[in-house]
């Protein structure tokens, strides 16, 4: 089984929802998760928020946040993952889960952060944790790696394995 089946698995024991916003994976993450069967029982959606403005109209990222630093930081990633359980929520119940990932996949840096940093955040209920990486690799390569990331993340967080 695979990580992603198994988070799907574990979640609907659970009977928790997800949300996803990328910005950096452009909808890989959300692919993944629902190409298992079964994950339509868990998976609210998906927002792709990749030009910077839609971080902040459809996610709620502080725009003050956005202009002083950028799309690329703990806090944005953060309040994506947080917006995105509110944005997708059931009848006005956020998600049980938002799940963000935002950053550089190059090639090159962007706005002063090297190809490879990127940042991946977890919200759950009122607090949300998150993973700072720096991956090394093409463009595909990271942005694969921060989605194998993103759920290896998620299932520590849910203390699978």
């Amino acid at each position: 089984m695979s990580l992603a089946a198994d988070l799907i698995a574990e979640l609907t024991a659970r009977n928790l929802s997800v949300a996803v916003a990328e910005s950096l994976t452009g909808g890989l993450l959300v692919a993944e998760l629902v190409a298992i069967p079964g994950a339509s029982l868990v998976v609210r959606g998906g927002v792709v928020a990749y030009a910077t403005d839609l971080k902040h109209s459809l996610l709620g990222v502080s725009a003050e946040l956005l202009a002083a630093e950028g799309p690329v930081h703990p806090e944005v990633a953060r309040q994506m993952a947080m917006g995105v359980r509110r944005m997708l929520s059931n009848d006005g119940t956020p998600a049980d889960i938002g799940l963000a990932t935002t950053g550089v996949a190059g090639p090159g840096p962007r706005d002063g952060h090297p190809e490879g940093e990127a940042y991946v955040a977890i919200a759950i209920g009122d607090r949300a944790e998150v993973l700072h990486l720096h991956i090394s690799g093409t463009r595909d390569d990271i942005r694969k790696r921060v989605v194998s990331e993103s759920l290896s993340e998620l299932a520590k967080l849910l203390h699978l394995g």
